[in-house]
């Protein structure tokens, strides 16, 4: 089991006929265990590099934290099995997760984590209250400067980014995970203990419904993604009030929610 964010491994590569020998990097991927004042919560594969903004980032977007403030600490402990972030939490939250998990006693099948109804699973997002208007040459000026800042890409090929970015199309802040919700989730955790600034999201990955669900839960008035959107990722934007952009590529972009913001 590696702590690292990539391992080198021995390769044989047929080339035309030709067999070399030799090495590669490939990015690591392990368990991870969420565990909340002693009991395991959720188990995910995920490259063990920005656990703790992880940790944080996941109990924000998944609502188990309504603020970075209540978490007290988190411990990451390493194992032969994967590694067990010890996460202690505040008391009101931790007793709104007991109830959430006695909800699921003797239920199966369940498509979204922690999700016991459709209702329950498909739900309206947070109302976007920040404001923002960017340019759309900003916008590509990120899409432009990411593949040059995703360092773990560069060396593997096979991990998703995550990029904080300012209204002026500066990178600030980045992370990356073979998961793509990992990703968002390690910048949104990342973000979450820094002062509010205006800015945007922009990810290598597909926009998905939880994909805007995580952005609109950490009140972020855009996302833009390098692939395509949903069908249900567009409504819950619509929803939400947030500007979402798919197909983000050098000299192109496809806005499909809330234009108004770019301009």
């Amino acid at each position: 089991m590696s702590t690292g964010s990539s391992d080198k491994v021995a390769r044989a590569v047929w080339n035309a006929g030709e067999i070399s020998e030799g090495s590669d990097y490939v990015a690591t991927e392990t368990a991870v265990a969420m565990v909340y004042n002693g009991i395991s919560h959720v188990v995910m594969m995920a490259t063990p590099a920005d656990l703790k903004d992880f940790a944080l980032g996941f109990s924000l977007s998944e609502g188990i934290l309504t603020s970075a403030k209540q978490l007290l600490d988190c411990e990451q402990i390493a194992t032969d099995k994967g590694i067990e972030l010890a996460l202690t939490i505040t008391a009101e939250p931790f007793a709104k997760l007991k109830e959430r998990r006695r909800n699921l006693v003797g239920r199966t099948g369940c498509g979204l984590c922690g999700a016991e109804s459709l209702e329950q699973a498909i739900t309206t997002a947070n109302s976007i209250s920040a404001e923002l208007s960017i340019s759309h040459s900003a916008l590509q000026r990120a899409i432009a400067a990411l593949g040059g800042e995703q360092q773990l890409q560069q060396q593997t090929g096979a991990v998703h980014g995550a990029a904080w970015c300012s209204k002026e199309g500066e990178i600030l802040l980045l992370r990356e995970d073979v998961g793509r919700h990992n990703a968002l989730d390690k910048l949104l955790g990342a973000i979450s203990k820094q002062e509010p600034t205006e800015g945007f999201v922009l990810v290598t990955s597909r926009a998905s419904y939880e994909m805007v669900s995580k952005t609109a839960s950490a009140n972020i008035p855009l996302l833009a993604a390098v692939s395509a959107p949903t069908s249900l990722a567009i409504e819950l934007a619509e929803t939400a009030g947030l500007t979402l952009v798919g197909f983000s590529r050098t000299g192109r972009h496809v806005i499909y929610a809330h234009g108004q913001r770019i301009n």
